[in-house]
């Protein structure tokens, strides 16, 4: 299980009213009406395995390796057959992949022996299989069962505290703090806006303000020129 961010949040203003947070979503749905996880899968289950791969991981390495896998194993039966040893061989690009191959087979003998091979719609189920936890949780019961939660990693984390969105000092208030606040005809695809934002706009160390849908609505200080 990955560890959770705790971080020395960043000096910022009061968070966005609600007006402003209306109008941040709707300028991030209409630059990406479509928004789509980066991690490719074909199935709940790949899904499941894709993101417990990312973790530590980028999401291109991970395409990179599961391309192959998936194509002779996207059931947690077929991962079975397959085998520990060879899923390691697949994954050996990734970092961690001894651990993640044990955490893959682990987490599909639990779905084989408890879930009859399906993949379960329950954040209770979910966070206790092997490698999993609540942020890959809520990430697959989003994308996968349409579930409207925020999974927060690195760059939402960072992209909440500076608008700011929500300030808080972890990853799971950050999280229950959007949850509350966003809009609600947002709140689906609120997670792919947010990441893909702080992936390709809001960077950790240089954010490119200029082209930023949302410079005018944001408060963080210390903008780029």
């Amino acid at each position: 299980m990955a560890r959770p961010i705790v971080a020395r949040v960043e000096t910022a203003p009061a968070p966005v009213d609600a007006a402003t947070r209306l109008e941040i979503f709707s300028r991030l749905a209409k630059a990406n009406p479509e928004p789509r996880a980066e991690l490719d899968y074909g199935n709940a289950y790949t899904l499941l395995v894709a993101v417990v791969l990312s973790a530590q991981a980028t999401d291109r390495s991970v395409n990179l390796a599961t391309a192959p896998l998936f194509a002779i194993a996207d059931t947690p039966e077929a991962m079975l057959a397959l085998g520990e040893e060879r899923v390691r061989d697949f994954i050996r690009t990734i970092g961690l992949f001894n651990t993640k191959a044990k955490n893959v087979i682990a987490l599909s003998r639990i779905l084989v022996e408890e879930h009859g091979g399906a993949v379960p719609a329950s954040l209770e189920h979910l966070r206790v299989l092997p490698g999993v936890g609540a942020k890959t949780a809520s990430v697959v019961l989003n994308v996968a069962f349409g579930v409207p939660r925020i999974a927060v990693d690195t760059h939402i984390f960072r992209v909440s505290n500076r608008i700011p969105l929500v300030v808080a000092a972890t990853t799971d208030k950050v999280q229950a703090g959007l949850e509350a606040i966003v809009p609600e005809q947002f709140l689906l695809n609120a997670h792919h806006w947010l990441i893909l934002f702080g992936r390709y706009v809001c960077k950790a160390r240089r954010p490119e303000c200029p082209r930023c849908p949302i410079a005018d609505l944001c408060r963080y200080p210390m903008k780029t020129a």
